[in-house]
């Protein structure tokens, strides 16, 4: 209806009694008018640092000149400073423009948690445009496939159970039950670590230089270890896994992760061995940057193969399966370059029929980054949640994110669909090294160099 007619019919109906003046005079106070998007400009960005949310995240804050900020968080074990050095880059930016301002800063990013700086400020950029035109992030990014997105889980323990010692098998009757409890709370889709720390202390399970140490061998690539896990450690590995199996059953899907830093034919050996348990996913066998033997793995086995949470950009994971090295991909948004480079991720690894998990260990803001995302991806699986024993960690933000049934509800509102954080309870839990809570970052505001790429 055009304005002139539409004015018409409500104009008619204040005479003909149904409203009144004071009616019609208040249309449109409910129109959108806390910020005019195209005159939008960052002024601040401050951060939080939370510990224990289970890990240490460091939350940000970008404030604009029209009264509305936008949350973000830089991943999980990463530093600040990867945000704060890119404070002087985004002051005066409108953050409206995302990818223009994305692919400004987005050289400063890396792999794992170097990207952190990039992506936490991308999630920001994406929550105030949201809130700038009043409309949640999936929408702008293409909009929806599901209203709700799906949520894999792990235990609170690690796998040996708490009263193991040196040289006892590991309990997999133990762990299906704590599996089975994850079950009972609604989740649908489990995920059990399992390796070669539950054969310590048992006689003929690995083969390994002598004297090495767990710190020296978690520091060394997995090809480089010499470490190799024997037949007698698999069947116990498999055993494990097996009795896990008669406590949940074989219907849910049951992924898995941390085998320790073996050599590419223990991994072969350790994947075969599973196939009788069928495993959703063996995750990050070998570092992920080793695609030929990934696919080497790959090619010699039916359990599925999955990786990526330490990939920075779409053009590592295009690598991967191009080559055919993985059956699904497995970005943690907040290295993988943030919200929109994610879905491009996801949308390239649709067009070659692989499946999108995504890796996850944060707060709710990154969280809501991760369900926007995964809303608005076709080929989506499914979504870690690493805090549901965190009594805390929902409250961090209000409103808290909505779980039913094992999976998160896509909110309506605009930007992320957080409204606010909760100061008293970020208070209660800010990292002892960093106890600022939103502190001003003056310091960051003229950091500058002459960054062109090219000449």
């Amino acid at each position: 209806m055009k304005r002139r007619a539409f004015v018409g019919t409500l104009a008619g109906v204040t005479s003909a009694g149904w409203l009144t003046n004071e009616d019609f005079e208040s249309i449109g106070q409910n129109v959108q008018r806390n910020s005019s998007p195209s005159e939008l400009k960052i002024t601040d960005l401050r951060v939080s640092v939370v510990t224990g949310a289970p890990m240490i995240c460091p939350i940000i804050r970008i404030d604009t000149n029209q009264g509305i900020s936008g949350f973000g968080e830089v991943r999980d074990g990463a530093s600040k400073t990867y945000a704060l050095f890119l404070k002087s880059r985004v002051l005066g930016e409108n953050p409206c423009d995302v990818d223009r301002v994305f692919r400004k800063i987005k050289q400063f990013g890396h792999h794992a948690r170097q990207a952190g700086g990039v992506c936490g400020i991308e999630m920001a950029l994406w929550d105030l445009a949201g809130k700038a035109y009043g409309v949640p992030v999936y929408q702008m990014v293409g909009g929806r496939f599901r209203d709700r997105v799906r949520l894999y889980a792990d235990t609170t323990e690690g796998p040996a159970g708490q009263n193991r010692k040196p040289g006892d098998l590991p309990d997999g009757i133990e762990a299906g039950k704590r599996l089975k409890a994850r079950m009972d709370m609604g989740i649908t889709f489990l995920k059990q670590d399992f390796g070669i720390g539950l054969l310590g202390g048992i006689p003929g399970t690995l083969s390994q230089p002598m004297g090495m140490t767990g710190v020296g061998r978690s520091m060394v690539q997995h090809p480089f270890t010499g470490i190799e896990i024997t037949d007698k450690g698999v069947e116990i590995l498999s055993n494990f896994v097996g009795q896990i199996r008669s406590v949940i059953g074989m219907e849910v899907p049951l992924s898995s992760d941390h085998y320790g830093h073996i050599s590419v034919n223990s991994c072969i050996k350790l994947a075969r061995s599973m196939e009788k348990h069928n495993l959703a996913w063996m995750e990050d066998m070998v570092p992920w940057e080793y695609a030929e033997l990934l696919k080497q793995i790959k090619d010699s086995t039916t359990t599925p193969l999955l990786t990526g949470e330490d990939i920075y950009l779409k053009e590592a994971f295009i690598k991967l399966i191009d080559m055919g090295a993985v059956d699904m991909i497995h970005p943690d948004l907040a290295s993988s370059g943030g919200i929109l480079e994610t879905k491009k991720i996801g949308d390239y690894a649709m067009e070659h029929g692989v499946p999108m998990a995504m890796h996850f260990a944060g707060t709710p803001i990154s969280f809501m980054a991760n369900v926007h995302c995964a809303a608005a991806t076709e080929n989506f699986l499914c979504l870690e949640h690493h805090s549901l024993d965190v009594p805390w960690w929902g409250d961090l933000v209000s409103p808290k994110p909505e779980i039913k049934d094992g999976h998160a509800v896509v909110p309506e509102r605009p930007g992320l669909g957080i409204e606010a954080l909760n100061e008293s309870v970020i208070r209660q839990h800010l990292h002892p090294d960093h106890p600022g809570y939103f502190e001003p970052t003056p310091a960051w505001d003229k950091e500058r160099s002459w960054d062109r790429l090219w000449s």
